[in-house]
């Protein structure tokens, strides 16, 4: 048999057996509107998104919430819109010969049966423009609990042996106002008519809204294209009244958009329609917040739009409008751990100036800050933990003259207080020495775009960084902190210059600055959130090692806790930032399961384990690609395992391979009756390792991997991933290669001749 290192013909009849979902499009979720409701409640929600069929199921990441699908919708297909047009011609002709007083009776009824098809025709009709990756409707009936979990969720629907992606579902305690859905169901529709869901302006108000609305409130609604919102409000005089809008939030990057999001804009105006207050952001934050203060009773406003009047169904927003508490920065921006730290607090209706936080039992990274005043709790905002000592900036420290004098390792919590400052911090360094210089600020929410500059005691430049990209940080766009490192030429004094880019300063911009030698660490993304699969059978993931200040060791990955029955296993080779690997699912799994995956590596010769953090995968205008963190890993089982559909190496893994030569991979598969050519694609694999050979048996398959000298070396390793495809005939007779999953992970290993 005729074979090349990537595109491979076998008769695995076991494989072929197998019942798939793949032949379906992954079930994919565009919106959610409105996208998160109160406690106690129940209302509709909307979702839009593509391969919904069959939707039955659907999950939230928080306790205390409920959901039913009432339907599912789709576009009709050019035949079928043809074959409803020809159902229309036939009942239109029949009812013309219609002439006794009962014949006229059951025209009647076939006039509805008529108006019924023509609505869904022109409802869901192939002349009808739809955006593919929303053009399918779910309605779901939502139960909130009264003790449901507050804050930020997830949502997923689940499909026969498929979960979608998840997107962001908030749970609140203010009473909701929420416009129509821009496209709900064909029900929804034809009761809407005759309005149509153009720009909604001042004057209309009434038609949207009986009377004007008290605050607290969460205010939702869809942009479509053109179109701008109003919500009429009362208010009272001297109320500090907040606007805060979550539209980039709900959904963070949008593919075939530019700049990539829903970018709101909120105005508050008055009565007359005057405009009173205006925000297109918050600070570094694409998502609006204003505050202002009413200066009489009466009725007001509340604007929102596209800045540049796009719209679509999934420019979805939430906007909480209310004299409520909104922190807008703190100060310090951590703390360390094992402390007890005063944060001082700014912003708008806080209920106090400052908060003590008891970091005894902390652990480091990020955790939320959040101030309660009354029954109603503010916004969250990032607090840093570390486990390195820490201080306060001091000035006047302006200039090399001034620096203050810091030891390092150390933390220093600072600010640029005021437009063109500058903080310098001197250290005393040893020729070789390597150092790390890294500022969170923006990660934090601060507003400070920084630059760093390392000098010597000369003030000869010796490093300088303005922006450093941090792949971790995948809700950021403009990756405004600093990091420099750099290996000390002399024994003798050093100079770190903290500023901001756009000569910008005030209370809130607040930064860290880490000051070490390097800390050698790693974090993980493991791509996608949502899995689902055939019982017995493996699916793909990715792995993404984020390494910190050089760390270049091998990660080991595996399950941690997982229930019976799933399979995992590989690592990331020690100069590679990812790794595809399967996960064998179980045999049987009646309901969804929640995965934890951890990576290991040997770091200054002690063991570091850290979990692998759930993501997307997420497309922004077109191009760029951000790894967008998710609360959990969830997957989910189709069908029964089946022993004619059982897959196995069988083989001792690692195999191992020589330089220049090659080893034989044994596949283990049980034979069927419905053997069919496959194609199997060898997907991604590493520089200098190929498939040489594959030959078939009745009991399976063997599989020889080669190595190529001059392009690998003794020791290193990694993961194979082969990918199958059966060759079937469409209705047409042609040919058509259907999807049906990967192979269990090979591991290999090169090893000296």
């Amino acid at each position: 048999m005729k074979t090349t290192a990537r595109w491979l013909v076998i008769f695995l009849a076991a494989l072929a057996a197998i019942p798939t979902a793949h032949g379906q499009k992954a079930a994919r979720i565009g919106y959610v509107y409105p996208a998160g409701g109160r406690q106690g409640t129940t209302f509709e929600v909307t979702i839009g998104g593509q391969g919904l069929t069959g939707a039955n199921e659907v999950h939230f990441s928080g306790r205390g919430i409920q959901a039913t699908v009432i339907s599912h919708e789709r576009p009709l297909t050019p035949k079928e819109t043809e074959l409803m047009r020809q159902k229309i011609a036939q009942l239109e002709e029949e009812s013309r010969n219609y002439t006794s007083t009962s014949a006229k009776e059951k025209s009647g009824g076939m006039s509805d049966e008529i108006a019924a098809l023509k609505d869904k025709i022109a409802f869901f009709g192939n002349g009808r423009p739809f955006n593919v990756a929303i053009a399918e409707n779910v309605t779901l009936r939502v139960t909130m609990a009264p003790d449901a979990t507050l804050g930020d969720q997830e949502i997923r629907i689940g499909t026969p042996g498929a979960l979608s992606n998840p997107l962001l579902f908030q749970v609140g305690q203010l009473p909701e106002f929420s416009h129509p859905p821009a496209r709900g169901s064909l029900k929804a529709e034809i009761t809407a008519r005759p309005r149509r869901y153009g720009k909604r302006e001042i004057k209309d108000d009434g038609k949207e809204q009986s009377e004007a609305i008290a605050l607290p409130v969460v205010l939702n609604g869809q942009i479509l294209a053109g179109q701008v919102d109003h919500f009429r409000f009362k208010a009272k005089r001297g109320q500090r009244v907040v606007a805060a809008a979550s539209a980039r939030k709900l959904i963070p990057y949008l593919p075939d958009a530019v700049p990539g999001w829903f970018q709101a804009i909120i105005a508050i105006r008055d009565s007359k329609g005057r405009e009173l207050a205006y925000a297109d952001e918050f600070r570094s934050n694409p998502d609006p917040v204003l505050t202002y203060e009413i200066p009489k009773d009466g009725e007001y406003v509340i604007e929102i739009r596209d800045s540049i009047y796009r719209g679509r169904e999934d420019f979805v927003y939430r906007i909480t409008v209310g004299e409520l508490p909104f922190i807008s920065g703190t100060f310090p921006l951590g703390g360390a751990v094992g402390s007890q730290c005063t944060v001082l607090l700014r912003g708008w209706n806080l209920p106090v100036a400052a908060i003590s936080l008891d970091l005894k039992k902390a652990r480091p990274g990020v955790m939320p800050l959040v101030v309660a005043r009354g029954q109603t709790v503010s916004n969250f905002i990032p607090f840093a933990v570390d486990t390195l000592k820490e201080v306060l900036e001091s000035e006047p420290n302006n200039s090399a003259s001034e620096a203050q004098k810091i030891t390092l390792p150390v933390v220093v919590n600072g600010r640029i207080g005021q437009p063109g400052d500058v903080d310098v911090f001197r250290f005393e360094g040893h020729a070789g020495d390597e150092v790390v210089a890294e500022i969170f600020a923006r990660r934090l929410a601060s507003p400070l775009d920084s630059t760093l500059t390392l000098t010597d005691s000369d003030g000869k430049q010796i490093a300088f960084n303005d922006d450093n990209e941090d792949k971790g940080a995948g809700l950021t766009t403009h990756h405004a902190d600093s990091r420099l490192d750099a290996k000390l030429p002399a024994d003798g004094a050093y100079f770190l210059h903290v500023a901001d880019a756009q000569h910008a300063g005030g209370p809130e911009h607040s930064y860290r600055l880490r000051v070490s030698a390097p800390r050698p660490d790693f974090e993980l993304r493991i791509v996608p959130s949502s899995i689902g699969g055939r019982a017995g059978t493996s699916v793909p993931l990715t792995v993404h090692a984020l390494r910190r200040d050089g760390f270049v060791g091998p990660i080991s990955i595996a399950l941690k806790d997982a229930p019976e029955g799933f399979k995992l296993g590989g690592s990331i080779a020690g100069d590679k930032d990812q790794a595809k690997v399967t996960l064998t699912l179980p045999q049987d799994l009646e309901e969804p399961a929640k995965l934890d995956l951890e990576g290991r590596a040997t770091i200054a010769g002690g063991e570091v384990t850290h979990r692998a953090v759930p993501a997307e995968d997420m497309q922004q205008a077109f191009a760029y690609h951000h790894l967008v963190p998710a609360k959990e890993l969830m997957v989910a089982v189709a069908g029964h395992f089946s022993k004619s559909g059982q897959v196995k190496t069988a083989s001792e893994l690692p195999v191992k391979i020589p330089i220049g030569g090659s080893a034989l991979v044994k596949i283990a598969a049980a034979i069927g009756e419905k053997a069919g050519a496959l194609q199997i694609e060898l997907i991604d694999p590493p520089a200098g390792i190929a498939v040489k050979r594959i030959s078939t048996s009745p009991d399976g398959a063997e599989i020889e991997l080669q190595s190529e000298a001059g392009k690998v070396i003794a020791g290193e390793k990694g993961s194979l991933i082969l990918q199958a495809f059966a060759m079937r005939k469409n209705q047409s007779g042609k040919m058509r290669r259907i999807p049906l999953g990967p192979l269990p992970t090979i591991t290999f290993e090169v090893v000296a001749q």
